[in-house]
């Protein structure tokens, strides 16, 4: 396993792109660069405020992207100056598990060497810093290195962080499960010695004897994603990576794993060749061989991916395209095991694991919210100083949870009402009277940092969720479970395709509105309304929250209700936003006439 075939061994029905195409320059850069090398580490010395395109390709593979700040651009270009280019840098962190001295470290780079002093937890639960200027670009990766975390692999075209089920529950078939996370990054990270020559002043060594026995000298044709979940905790949303594995636990035993493949969400407006998928199942396989199954995965990607359109270039596209009996007659012909029928029929169920918590050991761990991820101070709200004084004080266990929050674990509970004294000093959001709208909320950064957005997500959502939560109220619906996720363009790295409503922009101040998912995160939502301004989104909404809160059978939630409009031909295929839109009517009167829609 890991060699590389221009034609693999025991291909059957899975075939290779055929294509006269020339590969994309993004393949020629990682082919021509020396496994990651390229020219870095001359252009991180010189006078240049940022790096050449083939580099900063490359960095991405060291958990590294070149940005500016979009909001001076206009400003820039007026007085004839150059744009601010400022480095965004993502640390990876096996199924967001930090000690707390890890914590303290990033809390400290963040404070010294960012210009927002800020840290951000992502939706893969990875920690970001924003705002890293050239000069100390170098200095900021050494040090994380030096509390035992890595950027490499935080982006580009290898395996990403591992997701996992963030509760630290002392049992051991959960701690297993959440355990494969850290053995899959460390079995999947590059070997190439490039990393540590460039940012950590190792010994250099001559490229040609670097080898890369499982990505090649041209890694994986784009990004590649894993998550590890359980059925009765899928806040990972294992239906959404290119592999997708639900941990079968019995008892104390971590006994295997059912196998997803092919889920993705990234796609963009008006190419109906791109679009969101969920994972197809593949099988079953005992927890022994989870590693091998996902790193043969990753080899069947390397070897049958697009590398001439890197918007075709992922999984997902393979398994809709070829088919998964071609797929897993292809991995059956490379793995040494047998693979098993996929076991049992669970219902995924999603968990926030926010507020307080048993761990099974006479122990506790509390979640607590965080908006969008950013920890920062403000002068309203200083809870990056608060983060400070919890880990310095009761030395927690810190997981970063894929809701973009955060889990102090292995309280006493002595430290149990010494953190409770903290939140209350600092007056950090409590999860007791917050409503269902904000706490299951997420953005992605979008602007003024994301070069891919078309419009705001991280920045407007608080005023979207405070007009959500009048509405919410109005109909005494604010208690209820509920997904709102918002991103700034189409690549859904906040996952709204699998929300109960998703909001992706459109352009400057619009968005498309996405229904019909649900918390589980086992079903795409569907495109309800198209280029809605922001101030019209409570408006297009209404007809089917009030519908939702006074026609659904109890327990009945908003992405179930909607589903059953859709099958009683009450939804249409794109509402459009207008205020007088005859199709809003149309649905406002078919939803008044029918009886109560109840679960069929």
């Amino acid at each position: 396993m890991g060699h590389l075939h221009p034609h693999p061994p025991g291909i059957t029905r899975l075939h290779q792109l055929a294509s006269k195409k020339k590969q994309t320059k993004v393949e020629e850069a990682k082919k021509n660069s020396h496994f990651l090398r390229g020219t870095i580490d001359q252009a991180l010395h010189s006078d240049s405020p940022g790096f050449e395109q083939d580099d900063q390709q490359l960095l991405k593979n060291h958990g590294v992207y070149q940005q500016d700040d979009r909001d001076a651009r206009e400003a820039n270009k007026v007085l004839g100056g150059e744009r601010e280019i400022i480095f965004m840098t993502r640390i990876k962190v096996p199924g967001g598990d930090l000690t707390p001295q890890q914590y303290l470290g990033m809390d400290k780079i963040a404070e010294e060497l960012t210009l927002n002093r800020a840290l951000r937890v992502t939706t893969r639960q990875n920690f970001q810093l924003h705002g890293v200027l050239k000069g100390t670009l170098k200095e900021a990766i050494k040090r994380v290195n030096q509390v035992m975390l890595s950027t490499l692999c935080g982006c580009g075209d290898v395996e990403r962080n591992i997701m996992a089920p963030p509760a630290p529950f002392a049992n051991p078939a959960h701690q297993a499960a959440r355990g494969l996370a850290k053995q899959l990054s460390d079995a999947l990270v590059p070997q190439t010695h490039a990393y540590h020559e460039i940012w950590l002043d190792g010994e250099k060594v001559d490229s040609s004897l670097d080898s890369e026995p499982l990505y090649g000298e041209q890694y994986l044709p784009r990004k590649f994603k894993t998550g590890i979940g359980l059925y009765d905790d899928n806040s990972t949303d294992v239906h959404s990576q290119d592999v997708g594995l639900i941990a079968i636990l019995e008892g104390d035993e971590f006994k295997g794993v059912n196998i997803l493949v092919g889920g993705g969400l990234g796609m963009t407006h008006k190419m109906e060749d791109t679009y969101a998928r969920l994972g197809t199942p593949l099988g079953y396989a005992p927890a022994k061989h989870a590693i091998e199954v996902v790193r043969t995965i990753a080899e069947m990607f390397r070897d049958y991916g697009d590398r001439t359109d890197r918007k075709h270039a992922r999984l997902k596209y393979i398994i809709e395209e070829q088919g998964i009996d071609a797929f897993r007659e292809e991995f059956v012909s490379r793995v040494s095991f047998k693979l098993e029928p996929w076991q049992g029929n669970g219902h995924l169920a999603h968990q926030d694991w926010l507020g307080l918590h048993e761990q099974g050991d006479g122990r506790y761990f509390y979640g607590q919210y965080i908006a969008n991820g950013r920890i920062m101070d403000t002068e309203v709200l200083r809870m990056k100083t608060a983060f400070r004084k919890i880990v310095e004080g009761l030395g927690p266990r810190v997981i970063l949870t894929p809701n973009q929050n955060i889990i102090f674990g292995d309280l006493s509970e002595g430290d149990v009402e010494k953190l409770k004294r903290v939140v209350e000093a600092y007056n950090l959001p409590k999860v007791e009277g917050m409503s269902g709208v904000r706490r299951g909320a997420m953005a992605c950064p979008a602007l003024p940092t994301c070069g891919l957005a078309l419009t705001e997500a991280e920045r407007i959502i608080p005023e979207v969720l405070d007009d959500l939560e009048r509405e919410f109220v109005r109909l005494e619906l604010d208690e209820e479970p509920i997904t709102v996720r918002m991103t700034g363009c189409p690549n859904g790295c906040a996952r709204p395709y699998t929300a109960d409503i998703g909001l992706v922009g459109h352009k400057p101040g619009h968005y498309d509105i996405f229904l019909g998912g649900r918390l589980a995160g086992d079903r795409l939502a569907d495109l309800y309304a198209q280029n809605v301004p922001q101030a019209d989104l409570v408006l297009v909404l209404r007809p089917v929250l009030e519908a939702w809160a006074h026609r659904r059978t109890p327990g009945q939630g908003l992405g179930d209700y909607y589903q059953q409009l859709v099958a009683h031909q009450v939804a249409p295929h794109i509402l459009t936003g207008s205020k007088e839109s005859p199709t809003r009517q149309t649905v406002e009167a078919k939803i008044l006439s029918l009886p109560v829609i109840g679960p069929e």
